[in-house]
Formats: structure tokens, sequence, C-alpha cells
């Protein structure tokens, strides 16, 4: 084996820097954020609709029991 086929390939520098690391978590703190307001809104939106549902039966038992 000859040693000069190892000089060949150069090292990747393939840890993170600093300002890297800081981008990843502000990145993952922003998807974070927008996903919970995505899971809000939809939780709005679903109990809004429970709600004209629970309406409708509400009007529908009425009317029935008269």
């Amino acid at each position: 084996m000859e040693p000069a086929c190892r000089k060949d390939k150069p090292k990747l520098n393939s840890t993170p820097t600093r300002g890297d690391r800081a981008r990843q978590k502000s990145a993952q703190q922003e998807l974070k954020q927008r996903q919970r307001a995505e899971i809000y809104a939809l939780n709005k939106v679903m109990t809004e609709l429970e709600q004209q549902q629970f309406e409708a039966f509400c009007k529908q038992m009425q009317s029935q029991g008269e």
C-alpha cells in the first residue's frame, strides 16, 4: 500500500461552525413557531365547526320535540 494514495483525499470539515449551528437553531425555532401557529389556527376552525354542528343538532332536536 502506498501512503501517497491516502493524501489524494482531502479531509472534509463536517463539523458545523458556530454560525451554522445558530442558523440551524433559528430555523428550527421558526419552523416550530410556524407549526404551532398552524395548529392553533386549525384548532380554532375545528372548534367553530363543532359549535355550528352542535347548534344545528340542537335546533333539529327542538323541532322534533315539538
